[in-house]
């Protein structure tokens, strides 16, 4: 099953219940459905992570836990997903993001240069965060839903392969024992 491919990949429950940065939890974190394997889980723990990934925001690993806990979703794969904005993929994300912000918004080009200041924070960012926070929005919510149905799409073809080569197996038994019996 699909569930197996899943498990393989995913560490363990009490690996997560250990996290520092997840103990302000508490006990939400022993909640068994947080970390149980089914199209559900998988395919709602899925669309948060891929959401939250695209936010611009501090702590989208306790963003994507809260939602999974809010929303019953599997919790590692919820968090594990928020990686694909990681410190090489947040530039290009968050530059198109910005781009198509600024062009839903309407806004004129806009010449900057990134510096990890307050200066910069206070004064560049101030103009920046409206079409960045629209764009991010706008895709988050797009590569959500998509990874939403891509994930239940995903499932369901891997549990009918399984099916159908477990009936396989059985006609193909079935017909060795016919051949034996005759």
């Amino acid at each position: 099953m699909a569930r197996k491919l899943f498990k393989k990949w995913l560490p363990e429950p009490a690996e997560i219940k250990n996290k520092p940065a997840l103990q302000f939890l508490g006990t939400l974190l022993h909640d068994p459905n947080l970390f149980h394997l089914n199209r559900h889980s998988v395919s709602v723990a899925t669309s948060i992570g891929v959401f939250v990934a695209f936010l611009p925001i501090i702590g989208q690993m306790p963003t994507a836990a809260v939602l999974a806990l809010l929303l019953r979703a599997n919790l590692p794969i919820a968090i594990i997903l928020v990686w694909i904005s990681n410190p090489i993929t947040i530039p290009p994300i968050f530059f198109a993001t910005y781009e198509l912000g600024r062009w839903v918004l309407d806004y004129p080009p806009h010449q900057f240069s990134i510096e990890f200041s307050w200066r910069w924070l206070t004064g560049e960012f101030l103009k920046l965060w409206k079409p960045l926070l629209t764009g991010s929005l706008i895709c988050g919510t797009f590569f959500s839903i998509s990874s939403y149905f891509f994930a239940r799409a995903f499932w369901r073809w891997h549990v009918i392969k399984n099916w159908k080569k477990r009936q396989s197996s059985r006609l193909k038994a079935s017909q060795d024992s016919n051949k034996n019996n005759q």
